[in-house]
C-alpha cells in the first residue's frame, strides 16, 4: 500500500533523550518504561519499549532516540504509553533503536 508525502507529513518524528528507564514487569513481552526529554516545546513524554533483548537499562540513559509523538496514547496496563519509540525489528523480536549519528537538539524533527 503507498503512502502519499502527505500522509507521510502528518507522522510527526522527533528526537529525545532518554533520561529514565524502569522494569516494566507488569508488560505481557518484556519491555521497559522510558521517561523521554523532548526539549522545552514538547517536555517530557513516557513510553514503553520492548527493547530488553539488546539493551541494560543502564546504557540506555542519556541515549538519543526517535519516536512518533502524535499517535493517540495507549493504556498498557497501568501504564500510560504517550509516544511511539522507533526501532528495526529482527527475526526473533530483538529490537535496534532508530537514533541520530550525531548528538542534536531534543524535539528535532525528523523529515
Amino acid at each position: 500500500m503507498s503512502l502519499s508525502w502527505q500522509e507521510f507529513e502528518r507522522v510527526e518524528m522527533r528526537v529525545a533523550t532518554i533520561q529514565e528507564v524502569r522494569d516494566f514487569p507488569e508488560a505481557r513481552n518484556p519491555a521497559y518504561q522510558l521517561t523521554l526529554d523532548f526539549g522545552a516545546e514538547i517536555g517530557i513524554r513516557k513510553s514503553s519499549a520492548q527493547i530488553t533483548m539488546r539493551y541494560q537499562k543502564e546504557e540506555l540513559v542519556g541515549r538519543q532516540i526517535i519516536a512518533v509523538i502524535n499517535f493517540p496514547k495507549k493504556q498498557i496496563g497501568k501504564f500510560m504509553s504517550e509516544c511511539l519509540v522507533l526501532g528495526a525489528v529482527g527475526g526473533k523480536g530483538d529490537v535496534v533503536l532508530l537514533a541520530p549519528d550525531f548528538k542534536v537538539a531534543n524535539g528535532l524533527r525528523i523529515s
